[in-house]
């Protein structure tokens, strides 16, 4: 059962694939009949056949014994492509439908024409055009003809059996289109070559040239020439070449060189070539700056000079100061001279002229003249030891350098300032002084003249100060300078007191007693005065004291006093009588002086004494002390209201006064020369009395140091016998 059923399904499965295979069997299309073939390219053969019924596309096949070429062509006509010029090719056609391909036709045979010839074209000349080509196989000639590109005027058509052709007489820049073909020994014409082709330019004419003499370089201008795309201008020299390049009719060559005689020429070009070159125009630029310039100052002048350069006709230098002022000189040799002046910079510049303008600016030299010198030195300080200059500033200089020379050794300053202070000079001497001008670019000017200035005298040195007989002060010093005056100048609180000297001392006369003085000494001469001398000091004695007063204290003490002598410190009073001396030493201005005799005459001799020990000697009037009190002082009554009154005198004779204090009154008797008494006529009688009898200086003075005695005088008697003795008082 399984077994016929997989028969049965065989069986139904062939007879599905046979009915395919009958269903599907068709009839090919019929074979074409070529009617012609032909070759009108190179490259190409095309086929003309009569349509097949059914066929949906054709099959054409060339062959030349060698290669096999198939195009597939939607109907007749149809072209094989691809194939090799001048070559006999066997041409068949098969008509292809769906049902698949038919046989092949009858061949029929076809040459492809001559290939074109490949040009190359140029224009040797404005008016020509150079047509050349390689040779063409199984060519036997060849045709070329030529007209304006934009069809206007006739066409110039040439055959040759060269490779090259020349076309004269053109339009010079005119674009051409040219086209050539070869053919065969039968005549048949190849593929054409066709391409186009410009006349070169003609040269430019009328060209200007304009030159820029500042900038140094030529503007070129020239009439536009026909069909020149481009211009090329060049400038040509011995030794460069320099071009420029433009669409238009002016051009402008830059960086032309100074002193260069160019020729200039103009070319037009375009895709042909280039033009002959035109009749150059020569250019002449302006000289080149002169160069190896020097400059030489003279006093008062400037020689500039420089060397030739070429195409320079004449030279002109521009001098050009630093305030401003500029000067120039026109000249054909190669040197000026100029005035000049001291601390100017100068600007120096030279030019060379021709027929084309200035040089350029070559190197501008800047030449700095030396600084002025000072002339108006003037020492505003002289001093032992330093000078003070001024001087006003001077045009140029930076520093001042001061130098002064006393032929052994140099002393030197610097400064900005016009001013210089010059130390550590010697004393009374002669210095030659020059004061330099100075700047950084010219250094010192050395022609400056000098001034000689001599130093202030040396201090003097004060040796010895001494006094005479005559109170006169001799100061003497020790002399260090030429031709000079001392003087010598003691100054103290009552003022200062001078000497003057060319010598080596001089005498102060007048100086006041008891002052301390400071003497100092200064020497003078032309030049100024020295520093003082170092200070000696001078004291003088003390002043005596002007007044000097003794009074008498007591019989044997006396009291000295005086005024104070200026400068003194300390007195020393001296008595002095054949029975002795009494002193005393003492710093007041007053002494008490004992055992003093009375009535004896003495010398009275004071001496002031100053701190240091200087002592003057004072003398007085002698000085007699008192006479010496009565002894033996009595009273005795005078009836009933008198009083006498009675004493010893003492040694030396002396006038007496007595004098009664009583509580009625005080009553005074004086005796008559060379008496011992004297009488009160009238004395209240009851009271007590105090007597004392007193000496009388010649003076007429009373001395009061006498004792006193004490007596009671009462009423109950007469008699002298009444008077009680009651006591002694001492004297107040």
């Amino acid at each position: 059962m399984a077994a016929g059923s997989m028969e049965c399904v065989s069986v139904i499965g062939f007879s599905l694939i046979y009915l395919k295979m009958v269903a599907s069997v068709k009839t090919a299309p019929e074979i074409p009949s070529i009617d012609q073939a032909y070759s009108k390219i190179s490259n190409s053969i095309t086929v003309e056949w009569a349509t097949v019924p059914g066929a949906t596309s054709y099959l054409l096949t060339a062959e030349d014994g060698n290669t096999v070429i198939e195009t597939m062509v939607a109907g007749s006509p149809g072209t094989v492509t691809g194939l090799k010029a001048a070559t006999l090719y066997q041409i068949t056609v098969r008509s292809v439908s769906a049902a698949g391909r038919s046989q092949p036709s009858p061949p029929k045979q076809a040459k492809t024409v001559l290939a074109a010839p490949i040009l190359e074209v140029s224009s040797p000349s404005p008016d020509s055009i150079l047509v050349q080509w390689e040779a063409v196989y199984m060519a036997m000639g060849f045709s070329v003809s030529i007209m304006r590109a934009n069809g206007l005027g006739r066409v110039w058509k040439e055959n040759t059996t060269n490779t090259s052709l020349t076309f004269t007489s053109l339009d010079a820049g005119t674009l051409y289109t040219i086209k050539a073909y070869a053919w065969n020994a039968n005549g048949t014409p190849g593929d054409d070559s066709t391409c186009n082709q410009r006349t070169s330019p003609r040269a430019p004419a009328n060209i200007q040239v304009s030159f820029d003499s500042g900038a140094l370089k030529a503007s070129v201008s020239w009439a536009p020439t026909e069909g020149a795309f481009n211009y090329t201008v060049v400038a040509l020299s011995d030794s460069s070449k320099l071009s420029c390049s433009t669409t238009f009719s002016s051009c402008t060559i830059s960086s032309l060189h100074c002193g260069t005689e160019y020729l200039i020429s103009v070319l037009a070009s375009n895709d042909a070539g280039s033009s002959k070159s035109t009749s150059a125009v020569t250019l002449k630029t302006v000289a080149c700056a002169p160069g190896r310039v020097t400059i030489q100052e003279d006093p008062g002048h400037l020689s500039v000079a420089w060397s030739t350069v070429v195409l320079g006709d004449y030279y002109v230098a521009f001098v050009k100061s630093d305030d401003g002022l500029e000067v120039h000189c026109n000249t054909s040799l190669t040197q000026c001279n100029f005035l000049s002046e001291c601390g100017f910079t100068y600007f120096i510049s030279v030019f060379a002229y021709n027929k084309a303008g200035q040089s350029p600016l070559g190197d501008v030299f800047n030449y700095t003249t030396a600084p002025c010198c000072p002339s108006d030195i003037n020492p505003v300080l002289v001093s032992s030891d330093r000078v003070e200059i001024v001087w006003s500033p001077v045009r140029g200089a930076e520093l001042y350098e001061t130098k002064a020379v006393d032929g052994f050794s140099v002393v030197e300053c610097n400064d900005t300032a016009p001013a210089c202070t010059l130390s550590a000079l010697e004393c009374d001497t002669k210095y030659n002084i020059t004061v330099y001008s100075f700047s950084e670019v010219r250094g010192s000017n050395t022609s400056c003249a000098s001034r000689f200035i001599t130093t202030a005298p040396c201090s003097p040195e004060i040796t010895n100060i001494s006094k005479d007989a005559f109170s006169m002060i001799h100061v003497r010093w020790r002399p260090t300078n030429d031709d000079a005056t001392y003087t010598v100048t003691a100054q103290g609180e009552k003022g200062q007191y001078q000497c003057s000297s060319s010598r080596e001392s001089c005498a102060l006369g007048g100086l006041p007693c008891g002052f301390v003085f400071s003497v100092t000494a200064v020497a003078e001469t032309r030049a100024g005065r020295s520093l003082p001398s170092y200070t000696v000091p001078l004291e003088t004695v003390p002043c005596c004291p002007a007044s000097l007063t003794v009074t008498q204290v007591t019989q044997s003490v006396i009291n000295v006093s005086w005024t104070i002598g200026t400068g003194a410190q300390t007195y020393v009073t001296v008595l002095e009588s054949h029975t002795g001396q009494s002193k005393c030493h003492t710093h007041q201005n007053h002494c008490l002086l004992g055992c003093i005799t009375c009535g004896i005459n003495y010398t009275v001799a004071l001496k002031a004494i100053s701190a240091t020990g200087l002592t003057a000697d004072c003398t007085y009037q002698s000085y007699s002390s008192g006479a010496c009190c009565p002894l033996g002082v009595k009273l005795y009554r005078l009836g009933p209201n008198g009083i006498r009154i009675y004493w010893q005198a003492a040694r030396g004779s002396a006038n007496y006064s007595t004098d009664l204090y009583g509580s009625k009154g005080i009553f005074t008797c004086a005796p008559s020369a060379g008496l011992s008494f004297c009488d009160v006529a009238e004395i209240p009688c009851g009271d007590v009395y105090t007597v004392m009898v007193s000496p009388v200086a010649e003076t007429g003075l009373k001395l009061t140091f006498c004792p006193k005695k004490i007596y009671s005088v009462t009423c109950s008697g007469s008699t002298l016998g009444m008077v009680i003795y009651r006591g002694k008082r001492n004297a107040e």
